[in-house]
């Protein structure tokens, strides 16, 4: 019997490539310590957009860094222990800012993003869980309203691809969003959007259906990856498993262990933070951006979430315990009808790389371990298509879409020695 491609992460990006895998007669194990899809997409905003294309690192970006780290919202911090390596991936970050590299990567984050929503319904479809996907508008709310504006690089690089936008003042956003603080003066509104009810229970559910296609999974710690005698060796506490291919979906756990095989990539744990409202007495319609405080907002099946926060710390440092009341005095201001009585606060880790985009595919000069990580703000609406590319990489299947741009090689100015 053949091995099985084994897969070392249970994430979103984990179980989507285990399924696609999967679909293509693949045997498949998957490796991970803690439950399936409970990590960071279980906390995500939310939201699933083909136009969410734009990257982090925008033209002028460097003139915003005091106001987002000091301004009234304060969404970005950064811990001095992650200043070594937050350094020079600022720098690395800053040099992305210029309009032409903007539109390169956002051709490129199109690719993954755009058949974002197709993918989910049809990995759900048959599960019972299809309403856990609903359609929605992505809502870009402003207080200054003459910031709202359509010819911005952002909003002109969305229309360019064919989104639906729409500009709206004062009295449209009340119709749209009733329990947004009338203080929003106009609003862009990203029509054809969907938005996820409960990130945590998809993973689950597509956990499940991956296990019905006979993944198998495993619960265990990673602890090294290494070759020998022509296959890849997993040690974990449990044991070693041997594989011929290896799929490193790890998030921003994976920089470290793939350090010593001499791939070293500039990968940060970028920290996002939220509250969840379990009795918030509001309902919100669509999700919806505070676009000052660089929050989202959205109803879903446990209550009212409130996500948002940059904070770049060591992968293992504890939360910051009071982004919990920043986010609850972000919340109410967002949003004064909203009952915060009953929370429950999670932090969770973005694997970021300075360029906004992922590492997708075999890795330089390392035959048969694949990298499919690094996925920052993006990982689950990048995971379908995430998924569907690196199982036909694995399988040699040629594919249509041009991925050169995702390649681990970027980060390299050579390739490390092959490891026999």
């Amino acid at each position: 019997m053949d091995q099985p491609v084994i897969i070392l992460g249970a994430g979103i990006i984990g179980i989507c490539t285990a399924l696609s895998l999967a679909e293509r007669g693949v045997a498949v194990r998957i490796i991970d310590r803690g439950e399936p899809g409970q990590e960071t997409s279980f906390g995500n905003a939310g939201i699933i957009s083909p136009w969410s294309v734009i990257p982090q690192s925008m033209p002028g970006v460097w003139r915003q860094i005091p106001q987002l780290m000091f301004g009234r919202a304060a969404p970005l911090s950064i811990r001095s222990a992650a200043l070594p390596k937050m350094i020079p991936w600022g720098l690395r970050f800053l040099r992305q800012a210029s309009e032409a590299r903007v539109r390169a990567t956002a051709d490129v984050m199109e690719v993954l993003c755009a058949p974002s929503i197709d993918l989910y319904r049809r990995h759900l479809q048959g599960t019972g869980a299809e309403s856990l996907i609903k359609d929605s508008i992505y809502v870009h709310a402003f207080r200054d309203g003459s910031r709202a504006n359509l010819k911005s690089l952002d909003y002109a690089i969305r229309q360019e691809k064919g989104a639906n936008l729409e500009l709206v003042g004062s009295e449209a956003l009340q119709a749209t969003e009733p329990a947004l603080s009338p203080d929003f003066n106009a609003a862009v509104l990203i029509h054809d959007q969907a938005r996820a009810l409960s990130p945590g229970r998809i993973g689950r559910v597509l956990a499940e259906k991956a296990r019905g296609l006979g993944v198998d999974f495993v619960s265990d710690n990673v602890r090294k990856l290494n070759r020998s005698d022509g296959d890849w060796q997993i040690v974990c506490d449990g044991g070693t498993h041997a594989a011929a291919r290896v799929v490193v979906a790890m998030g921003a756990w994976s920089a470290d262990l793939l350090a010593p095989l001499g791939l070293r990539m500039p990968l940060m744990a970028e920290r996002g933070y939220h509250l969840e409202f379990a009795q918030p007495g509001i309902e919100i319609r669509n999700s919806v951006m505070d676009v000052d405080a660089k929050l989202v907002a959205s109803s879903m099946e446990a209550g009212v979430r409130i996500a948002g926060q940059a904070e770049f710390a060591p992968v293992d440092a504890p939360p910051d315990d009071r982004k919990r009341g920043q986010l609850r005095k972000l919340a109410k201001a967002a949003f004064p009808d909203l009952n915060t009585g009953v929370e429950s606060f999670w932090m969770g880790h973005r694997p970021s790389f300075p360029d906004s985009l992922p590492v997708l595919g075999e890795a330089p000069e390392k035959q048969g371990l694949f990298l499919n990580f690094g996925h920052s703000h993006y990982g689950l609406m990048m995971a379908p298509k995430s998924g569907e590319l690196l199982a036909d990489m694995v399988i040699g299947r040629a594919s249509n879409a041009d991925v050169k741009a995702l390649g681990a090689e970027r980060f390299f100015l050579r390739c490390p020695v092959r490891t026999k």
